[in-house]
C-alpha cells in the first residue's frame, strides 16, 4: 500500500506544481492578443477622408483595439471635412494616436487640425506641422470683413482643440494668424506634440503604459491591423479631384449633346448621364462655385446659336471664353493645394471649341434643317406641268417621273412650271410657279 500511496503524492505535487505554470502561459497569451487598428491619410482632406476615419474607428472599437492610429501626410484640405473629423475626434472614446509620417511629411493646415485633435500626437524625424491659416484652407477670394470673420473662427476652433487636449494653444493660434509652421524637435518641445518615434514599432513601445480616456495602453507587443481604403472610398475620393470633375463635366456634355444630334446611338447619352450624376455627387459634397456652372452652361448656349447664327465665330470665341472662366471659377472655393491648373483648363477649352465648332455643330444642323432625302426634299421644288393640272387631275414631270397632280386654287396650263406643295400618296399637289424677285444690281 505504500507504493500506491507514493505514487499518489508524486501525481499531486506534479498537478500542483503544473498550476502556476498553466496560468502563466494564459495570461502571456492575453497579453499577446492585443492589437491596434492603423488607417493611412495621405493627400488632400475631403468628404471620403471623413467616411474613412469613421470607418476606422468603428473598426477599432468592434476588434476592440487599444488605440486607433491614424498615419498622417497632408497639405491640408477642406474646412467643413476637417471640422467633421474634429468633432468625432474630440467625442470618441477610444484612444486616437495621430502620427505624422513619413519622414518629409507635413501636418499642413487642415492636419494641424486633426494632430492636435488627437489624444496622443506624435511626428516622424523631418516632418513638419502648421501653416494653418483659412487662406490656404478655404480657398477663394474672400472680402476683408469675410475673411477676418475667417480667421477669429479658425483661431477660436484651433484654440478649443489645444486646450481640449493640454497642448500649446499660443502656438496653435499663430499657426493660424501668422501661418506659422515648426518641426518635430520643435513641436516636441512647445507642448504641440507628445511624442517622435521613427517608425510605427517604435511609436507602439513608447506608448505602451499611458493612459487615455481611463484606459491604460498596452501596446508593446500589439499586433497591428491596417485597415485600407474601401474601394467605394477610393473611387469617390479619386471622383471628387478637380481634374476629375472637369473630365466628368466634359463627358455630361459630350455625351448628352452627342445623343441629342444622334438619336439612337445610346452611348453617348448612357455615359453623358452617368459622369451627370457622379458630377452632381461630387457637387453636392465639395464646395463647388455656381457662377461657375452658370458660365459653362452660358458656353453651351453660346456653342449651340454658332450652328444657326453666321457670326463669323464671335459666338464660338464667346462660348471658349465663357466656357474657360467657368472652369476657373468652378473650383476657386477649394484650398489652393485642391485647385485646378492651367495646364488642364486650357486643353479643356480647346476640346469644347472643337467638338462644338465641327462636330456638335454638324449633327444640331442636320436635326433642325429640312430633309434632304426622299420625296420631303423635293417639297418646294420646281416641276414641269405635262397636263393642265385643275383641282381634279393632271399630270406632272418631277425628278424624270410622270406623278398625278392636282391643284388648291388656279389651274396651271401644260408645259408650264408649278410649284410643289406636297406630296399624298401617289398625287403630288402643287401651285404656280413664281420666280423669286431678284435683285438688278446693274447700272440705270
Amino acid at each position: 500500500m505504500k507504493w500506491i500511496t507514493n505514487i499518489i503524492l508524486v501525481l499531486t505535487w506534479a498537478t500542483v506544481s503544473a498550476m502556476p505554470l498553466n496560468a502563466g502561459t494564459v495570461q502571456q497569451d492575453t497579453t499577446g492578443e492585443t492589437n491596434v487598428t492603423v488607417i493611412t491619410i495621405k493627400g488632400a482632406i475631403g468628404p471620403t477622408t471623413t467616411n474613412y476615419i469613421t470607418r476606422g474607428l468603428e473598426n477599432a472599437i468592434s476588434n476592440n483595439s487599444q488605440a486607433l492610429i491614424i498615419e498622417l501626410d497632408t497639405p491640408g484640405g477642406l474646412l467643413n471635412s476637417t471640422q467633421d473629423i474634429v468633432q468625432e475626434m474630440l467625442a470618441s472614446e477610444m484612444p486616437i494616436v495621430v502620427y505624422v509620417t513619413p519622414s518629409g511629411g507635413n501636418a499642413g493646415s487642415a492636419g494641424t487640425f486633426i494632430t492636435l485633435a488627437a489624444h496622443i500626437a506624435v511626428m516622424a524625424p523631418t516632418t513638419t506641422i502648421g501653416a494653418a491659416s483659412p487662406v490656404s484652407m478655404g480657398g477663394g477670394q474672400q472680402d476683408t470683413v469675410m475673411q477676418k470673420k475667417i480667421f477669429n473662427y479658425s483661431e477660436s476652433f484651433i484654440e478649443n482643440i489645444a486646450k481640449e487636449r493640454d497642448r500649446n494653444a499660443e502656438w496653435a493660434k499663430s499657426a493660424v494668424r501668422d501661418g506659422e509652421a515648426i518641426t518635430e524637435t520643435e513641436a516636441l518641445e512647445l507642448n504641440v506634440i507628445d511624442l517622435i518615434a521613427s517608425d510605427l514599432n517604435q511609436l507602439l513601445v513608447q506608448i505602451d503604459g499611458m493612459e487615455v480616456e481611463g484606459k491604460t495602453l498596452v501596446t508593446a507587443q500589439a499586433t497591428i491591423k491596417q485597415l485600407d481604403e474601401s474601394f467605394a472610398e477610393k473611387f469617390f475620393g479619386f471622383i471628387m479631384r478637380p481634374e476629375i470633375m472637369l473630365i466628368l463635366t466634359m463627358v455630361a456634355i459630350y455625351g448628352i449633346v452627342g445623343e441629342v444630334t444622334n438619336p439612337g446611338a445610346i452611348v453617348p447619352g448612357v455615359a453623358g448621364v452617368i459622369a451627370l450624376i457622379l458630377l452632381l455627387y461630387g457637387s453636392a459634397a465639395m464646395p463647388i462655385n455656381v457662377a461657375g456652372f452658370i458660365l459653362i452652361g452660358l458656353a453651351i448656349v453660346l456653342f449651340v446659336l454658332e450652328a444657326f447664327t453666321p457670326t463669323f465665330g464671335i459666338l464660338m470665341t464667346g462660348g471658349a471664353v465663357s466656357f474657360f472662366l467657368g472652369a476657373l471659377m468652378l473650383f476657386q472655393d477649394f484650398p489652393q493645394e485642391m485647385q485646378l491648373d492651367w495646364y488642364w483648363l486650357v486643353p479643356a477649352t480647346i476640346l469644347m471649341v472643337i467638338f462644338f465648332g465641327w462636330i456638335a455643330t454638324s449633327g444640331i444642323k442636320a436635326q433642325f434643317t429640312g430633309h434632304r432625302t426622299g420625296l420631303e426634299s423635293l417639297i418646294g421644288k420646281k416641276a414641269k406641268v405635262i397636263d393642265k393640272v385643275n383641282e381634279k387631275s393632271g399630270r406632272v414631270m418631277v425628278s424624270g417621273e410622270y406623278w398625278n397632280a392636282v391643284t388648291e386654287g388656279e389651274e396651271i396650263k401644260s408645259n408650264e412650271w408649278c410649284e410643289i406643295v406636297r406630296f399624298e400618296g401617289l398625287t403630288v399637289t402643287v401651285k404656280p410657279y413664281t420666280p423669286k424677285k431678284e435683285i438688278d444690281h446693274g447700272v440705270s
